[in-house]
């Protein structure tokens, strides 16, 4: 009998499984790759709302335990997918100066915003009013850490490409039968395919639609990361990530021109220099109406628990829910108000 199965090799189900490896336990992975929003999300990560200057939930809790994670795992895999780069968020107007000098005065934010602003001039980027440099941020390259880690799962003999059949699932005293594995413990980690999921079908699993660029920019030289209403991440070889647009209606993970052509409108308006577009990809980032996770245990099946909902701040929360949800499944420890699915179910009168 293993300890854990684990629906989903996403970010999520990454930070899970390596979470419950290190603590001894036995684990067996699905991923049918249906849900492509990690390998295409952008991967920033920063403590910082930078849109009104304030501190993201539980920032410093969340790096502290992330950093070490995605270290441990690098060393492990012996490669590199976090990549520390400073943030540059273009300041509009003297108002926004102003608000960001507040902002960096205040002491749950210093540690993150430079007091000082940036006033160098970045090679073709269009700017007056300068920037503001954001602390303790970079970006993971997701999509070689989703290969690599699945790699590595495969070469233990716990990872299958193959669909999970929830239908499948047996109940007996203490522990499930899936097919012919015993479990202790199921956790689901879909992402956006949660919908699909019998079990937890019922939260409040919204989906925003998301389409980024990769364009050639030989005349941008930038080595930070610009942020505006979108954000130029570089990547190496002139090549540039451009995010990211926001569809709450389009589900679908195929790109559309419509959101082409909005990020090519805000990339001109950004620099001033020529460039090619090289690729263009979409996914459904797993967002929540609340825009809190979806964290916990089934109402009836205690034994089968959600990992979810992690939205566009999935680099710094995954680290964080799933070690919440590790220690609340194995201590017992109580699970923070704000993601516990069981606000959803007090909601919905589920008991």
């Amino acid at each position: 009998m293993i300890d854990f199965i684990i629906v989903g090799n996403g970010l999520a189900g990454i930070c899970f499984a390596e979470i419950a490896i290190q603590n001894g336990k036995s684990i067996y992975v699905f991923d049918d790759n249906s849900q492509p929003s990690s390998k295409v999300a952008g991967g920033l990560y920063n403590p910082v709302v930078l849109k009104r200057f304030s501190e993201v939930w539980k920032a410093k809790e969340q790096l502290e335990i992330a950093f070490p994670l995605y270290k441990a795992i690098e060393n492990k895999l012996d490669v590199i997918f976090d990549y520390k780069i400073p943030i540059y968020r273009r300041l509009a107007s003297i108002e926004e100066q102003n608000n960001w000098f507040q902002a960096a005065d205040k002491p749950n934010l210093a540690p993150f915003l430079a007091s000082n602003l940036i006033t160098r001039n970045l090679t073709n980027i269009k700017s007056s009013f300068g920037f503001g440099e954001v602390l303790e941020t970079g970006y993971l390259d997701i999509a070689s850490l989703i290969k690599e880690y699945s790699l590595y799962l495969s070469k233990l003999d716990v990872y299958t490409t193959e669909r999970f059949e929830y239908e499948k699932i047996e109940f007996a005293e203490g522990y499930l039968q899936y097919k012919n594995i015993q479990a202790k413990q199921i956790v689901f980690a879909e992402g956006f395919g949660l919908h699909s999921n019998p079990f937890f079908h019922n939260l409040p699993l919204d989906g925003t639609k998301g389409e980024l660029l990769i364009i050639k920019a030989p005349n941008l030289k930038l080595d930070v990361v610009v942020k505006s209403n979108i954000f130029i991440l570089p990547i190496g070889n002139d090549l540039y990530k451009v995010g990211a647009t926001y569809d709450w209606k389009d589900k679908t993970n195929k790109p559309t021109e419509e959101g082409k052509k909005e990020l090519i409108d805000n990339l001109k308006d950004l620099i001033c220099c020529d460039f090619e577009v090289v690729k263009h990809f979409a996914g459904v980032r797993p967002t929540v109406k609340d825009r809190r996770p979806l964290v916990g245990s089934h109402f009836k099946h205690k034994n089968i628990h959600v990992l979810n909902g992690l939205g566009t701040r999935g680099v710094m929360l995954a680290p964080f829910l799933a070690t919440q949800l590790f220690k609340n499944i194995t201590e017992n420890t109580p699970l923070e108000n704000e993601i516990n699915i069981q606000r959803i179910y007090k909601k919905l009168n589920i008991k």
